[in-house]
């Protein structure tokens, strides 16, 4: 999930990308889920909260209980967003300091938040860099693990900030660190090391968004570019070949139709973005994208939609959810 919320408040580039035609026999993703999907007509367009204030990074959608759950950088508590825009409390951890990216994990109830602290961004402070793992049913805590205790060789001085949160299909967990430029692995006893560390790149990108396809590997964006890592050989993550890169990429998701999402948050020119693979991610090729009413960070799947979240980070209004609507 995106910390672009750092730039925002100074300058945010305006960067425009276009749309190829849809390929065919794009790269399957992983299976979706068995439960079933609400009607689109059955699912407002917008939602607007309630309240302001708590700044949702990040948002999942809970097929299981037919609920948007959110992050809260201000805050730390991960919230539910009613369709009517209400915002109740889930899960309240005093551990929990800015819940920044989360991932519902169904098949195992649990509720994966990457656990950081705002704070990181100003001078003199170090931040976090850890995993809560939560109840999905009942929202009682059932490990914090500590991520940054794994870098043996941190910058200096050291800082960290888990972004994102991804987990594959024996249950391991994936975690960006946007400050650290490393993917963390956390297996299922909770024992947490370090998978993949990425050099220094142009322009000073940095980790965000993730997300685990079936074939075994990791898709991992920074700035503009997309990373391919194998879980099994971290060592041979190369670059995707995207056509047609999305600035600013943020949150990945995948949509029902096996096209990987892109939020591009980028305040200017607000959009998600489709992609498809026609070489097992060797490449990326534009399908789609869709423009958004605002600066947006992430996004879920809901059926055959895609809604976004904008958090409001400047701003005391309240944070939305937006339907995108694909050109």
């Amino acid at each position: 999930m995106g910390i672009r919320f750092l730039v925002f408040v100074a300058a945010c580039a305006t960067v425009a990308a276009g749309c190829t035609p849809e390929p065919e026999a794009p790269t399957a993703a992983p299976a979706a889920s068995s439960e079933p999907a609400p009607a689109a007509d059955e699912m407002p367009t917008t939602i607007v909260a309630e309240r302001g204030g708590f700044i949702p990074e990040g948002i999942e959608y809970d097929q299981a209980n037919e609920r948007f759950l959110t992050g809260s950088l201000a805050e730390g508590s991960i919230l539910e967003i009613g369709n009517d825009g209400s915002v109740t409390v889930v899960v309240a951890d005093p551990q929990l300091v800015s819940s920044v990216g989360i991932e519902v994990d169904e098949p195992r109830d649990r509720l994966l938040v990457a656990n950081s602290d705002r704070t990181v961004f100003q001078p003199g402070n170090i931040g976090q860099a850890k995993l809560g793992v939560y109840s999905l049913t009942t929202g009682e805590r059932i490990a914090m693990v500590d991520l940054a205790a794994e870098v043996d060789e941190p910058t200096d001085p050291p800082a960290y900030f888990a972004n994102d949160v991804t987990v594959d299909n024996d249950g391991n967990v994936y975690v960006t660190d946007t400050r650290q430029n490393v993917v963390y692995r956390v297996d299922g006893d909770y024992e947490a090391s370090v998978l993949h560390g990425f050099p220094a790149m142009e322009g000073g990108a940095q980790l965000n968004g993730i997300v685990y396809h079936s074939g075994g590997y990791l898709l991992v964006a920074a700035g503009s570019n997309l990373f391919k890592v194998p879980v099994d050989d971290p060592a041979a993550t190369t670059q995707v070949n995207v056509a047609e890169p999305v600035p600013g990429s943020d949150g990945l998701v995948w949509a029902a139709d096996g096209r990987l999402v892109i939020t591009s948050n980028v305040a200017d020119n607000p959009r998600v973005v489709a992609l498809t693979s026609n070489d097992n991610w060797a490449s990326a090729q534009t399908a789609g994208f869709a423009p958004l009413t605002g600066q947006a960070t992430t996004a879920a799947a809901v059926g055959d939609d895609i809604y976004a979240v904008h958090p409001h980070f400047a701003d005391a209004d309240p944070p939305s959810i937006e339907r995108a609507t694909f050109q």
